[in-house]
């Protein structure tokens, strides 16, 4: 799976529960082999807390809670693991605590003790992300359905998890199936909406927006959610129709004000939208800013030039999302998964492999990669004003057959080493699956639209994974959009980002990252004949017309003036950047860092070395 649209694998979520325990990872024994769990110390006969656990449940159903809590408390001194216990004190503590820690903590120790209790695994799941851990949430969501496939809460939090980790389309799957299990709510129209919106389905989102406001009139997701939708499809005057209802429903909720700070922000009234959102603090209320509003009135900030404020807010922000969310970069991983593809992609071993062969049949992908922020998103919308380019916009598939390529090979080992079962006889057309399942995703979500011959992906970092995408697809063209590193980092700390093993919440983990990638991508180009364009975003805004014909040259495309009119696209960009690229070309974001150099000490001593490799310099 993908750590949250990173595109890179983390290989934790698909593991099955019945595979050791619940959230439990493996120590590595010698030489890397697993070891086993440590044997548990003998416990107490339960025999002799029974009847105490018994007394507290009597207590509990008598509403005696003071009382239930004390036995199961004196029943787990002495028999710590007791799941009655554990179940009786989880009951009476969800009674008088907000989900947290201990709540948490009592939860995952009923599950450890009986994986098979689906109520305790769905309601983990459901507490694990809401506090944002996609990742072991999946575990347990997944459990839950095999535990209860029929059961519509087990779909839900899978449709949500799903969703939010960037597999929209299988999340769409569970969505459905709980309004076939349970019938259309509210709730989960909003959840389906918020979903095909992800996918770029505007007016089928829009549908199930209003389905939502239907069965529930004051759904404040589903009416804030539609609004935001029609904001991205500059539709304003609906958008503040929208909100207004919204505010109806409920006026001092704080998403009212972000969104409304987005508005005045779309409408070119940054002032507006700063005292929106600062408008707590003027009136001397206790209501700190959450990181999204923070990150937004940062980028309000800076387009006022208040800079110095506007870092000020990134900071908070990322410390939020690091301190309190829990999203903090998983350099070991990163930096394992760089080192195994480097030392798996050689000129020597990648010659004697097979490729897959083309399909004449169906439109064909042009990758365009490049670390977020660099500019892909404006590359994109330059091809796909062209009628024979659809947009696919940030596609998971490359990720997806880095999980499960090992399987369809038989092999035992992880991506990339799996590949080497290539060699294998049985597998010589696996490659050839490889492409069909690519182009099969695309085809099923409706990329390609009619008389396209071509479609765009632009996963950001997917330039992580240049080596399957030469043997998958060798002839496609590969656009890398380069842009100044410290603009990138910049950029980066400014929104709510977690491609790349969440390292964009702190500058040095985004330079950290960024050579990292930069390193993998210099290894490729030495050891792979790709078919490899580089782009720089600042020659695309100094001298437009001669790089993107550069482009098209490249990708076979004769030259069209209407690719220079990008921002008239009409396209939804599902994008941090989708407010950008209706935008005419513009160089203010050139050289941005310069107005954050003092913050960038630290991070500017990382990058100095690619900076200067890549021709650029630091002011």
């Amino acid at each position: 799976m993908s750590d949250d649209k990173t595109g890179t694998p983390t290989g934790t979520a698909a593991q099955p529960m019945a595979i050791g325990r619940p959230g439990m990872r493996r120590r590595p024994g010698p030489q890397g082999r697993p070891m086993m769990p440590q044997q548990k110390r003998p416990q107490a006969n339960t025999a002799t807390v029974d009847p105490v656990v018994t007394e507290g449940k009597d207590a509990f159903q008598r509403g005696d809670f003071t009382l239930a809590e004390l036995r199961a408390m004196q029943a787990l001194q002495q028999v710590p693991d007791h799941l009655e216990a554990l179940i009786l004190l989880y009951q009476c503590r969800k009674r008088t605590q907000k989900p947290g820690p201990q709540l948490e903590a009592l939860l995952r120790a009923i599950v450890v003790k009986n994986r098979n209790l689906f109520w305790a695994t769905s309601e983990l799941a459901f507490m694990l992300f809401a506090r944002g851990e996609r990742v072991e949430c999946e575990v347990h969501a997944r459990n839950a359905i095999r535990l209860a496939p029929r059961d519509p809460q087990a779909h839900g939090i899978m449709g949500l998890v799903l969703t939010e980790t960037n597999r929209a389309l299988a999340g769409e799957y569970h969505f459905r199936k709980v309004i076939e299990l349970s019938g259309e709510n509210s709730r989960v129209a909003t959840n389906l909406a918020n979903c095909l919106k992800t996918q770029g389905k505007v007016e089928e989102s829009e549908q199930w927006y209003a389905k939502a406001v239907e069965l529930g009139p004051n759904n404040l997701g589903a009416l804030i959610g539609w609004a935001r939708l029609e904001e991205a499809r500059r539709n304003l005057p609906k958008a503040w129709e929208l909100l207004q209802k919204a505010e109806a429903a409920a006026p001092n909720a704080p998403d009212i004000s972000l969104t409304r700070a987005v508005l005045y922000g779309r409408e070119k009234k940054p002032e507006q939208a700063v005292a929106e959102l600062s408008r707590s603090q003027a009136e001397g209320k206790d209501q700190p800013l959450n990181a999204v509003a923070l990150f937004e009135r940062g980028r309000l900030y800076d387009k006022m030039d208040r800079f110095d404020e506007a870092w000020t807010d990134y900071t908070e922000a990322n410390r939020i999302c690091r301190e309190v969310q829990g999203r903090v970069y998983a350099e070991q991983l990163a930096n394992d998964l760089a080192g195994r593809l480097k030392n798996f992609f050689t000129r020597s071993r990648v010659s004697i492999m097979p490729r897959a062969h083309k399909r004449a049949d169906v439109p064909q992908p042009i990758f365009i990669v490049g670390y977020p922020r660099s500019g892909t998103t404006m590359v994109e919308q330059t091809l796909t004003a062209l009628p024979q380019v659809s947009a696919g916009d940030e596609l998971v598939f490359i990720n997806d057959l880095t999980r499960l390529g090992g399987r369809w090979l038989g092999s035992p080992l992880p991506y990339p080493e799996a590949l080497a079962d290539l060699w294998m006889g049985d597998n010589l057309l696996v490659l050839d699956q490889f492409r069909d399942y690519y182009l099969d995703r695309a085809e099923q979500l409706g990329i390609w639209e009619k008389g396209a011959r071509f479609f765009t992906d632009k996963m950001p970092l997917n330039e992580t994974h240049l080596g399957l995408i030469h043997l998958i697809f060798p002839e496609s063209p590969i656009l890398h959009v380069r842009r100044h590193p410290l603009d990138i980092l910049t950029s980066n700390v400014a929104n709510f980002l977690t491609h790349g093993f969440n390292q964009a919440f702190d500058p040095v983990t985004c330079a950290r990252h960024y050579v990292l990638i930069d390193d993998l991508v210099q290894h490729y180009r030495e050891q792979l004949d790709l078919k490899y364009l580089e782009l720089r975003y600042e020659d695309l805004v100094q001298d437009q017309e001669t790089n993107v014909r550069k482009m098209l040259d490249f990708c076979g495309f004769k030259f069209d003036s209407k690719v220079l009119s990008f921002h008239e696209n009409q396209r939804y960009a599902r994008t941090a950047s989708y407010a950008q690229v209706t935008e005419k070309l513009y160089d203010s974001s050139v050289h941005r860092y310069r107005h954050y150099r003092q913050h960038l000490g630290e991070a500017v001593a990382i990058l100095e070395p690619v900076i200067e490799r890549l021709g650029y310099t630091v002011d």
